[in-house]
């Protein structure tokens, strides 16, 4: 297991996160992990304008994990609607399945609960996701039913591949988990 260093983004690191978020969910290079959505969407994951509002909103940070200076993960963090919000997870894919990613959410849940207060983290995931539906689960977040419409249309989201696409809202009580 790597030892990761945590920090906060900046705009400095709006190329580079840019690369690190694509490579984790679109095109070929994101085969190489299990969390790309190369077979659903085409197109962008993320562009340098919602990075920056990210980036600037009030409680809402873009947290980094290094390994040895190289950037191999990143997470948005922020409130919304008096809840945790958890977003843009990625793992660099030649670095997935070795425990990463369970160390970065738990950090992000540390940082929801100890930084801004929350006592809940919600996210929203491809509701047809179901591998990956399934790791969440797995580190106590609950389907909560609740779904949202894919937005269509928005070529900032990709390239939908299927007519099916909507969100799911997942969420998880950070209470149980505080030390």
């Amino acid at each position: 297991m790597p030892a990761l260093r945590f920090r906060n983004a900046t705009e400095d690191d709006i190329p580079a996160l840019i690369d690190l978020v694509t490579s984790a969910y679109r095109g070929d290079a994101s085969r190489q992990g299990w969390t790309t959505e190369a077979d659903l969407l085409d197109g962008q994951r993320i562009d340098a304008d919602m990075l920056r509002a990210d980036l600037t909103q009030p409680q809402s940070v873009v947290l980094l994990a290094e390994d040895d200076a190289r950037l191999v993960a990143c997470a948005h963090v922020g409130v919304e609607d008096g809840a945790g919000y958890f977003g843009m997870f990625s793992v660099d894919p030649t670095a997935q399945g070795g425990g990463i990613g369970k160390i970065v959410l738990a950090e992000a849940e540390r940082v929801a609960r100890d930084t801004f207060g929350c006592a809940r983290m919600r996210m929203t995931v491809i509701d047809c996701r179901d591998e990956l539906i399934a790791f969440y689960e797995r580190r106590g977040y609950v389907r909560t039913g609740i779904t949202k419409p894919f937005p269509y249309g928005n070529p900032r989201y990709g390239q939908p591949k299927r007519d099916d696409l909507r969100f799911e809202i997942l969420e998880k009580d950070l209470t149980e988990t505080a030390a």
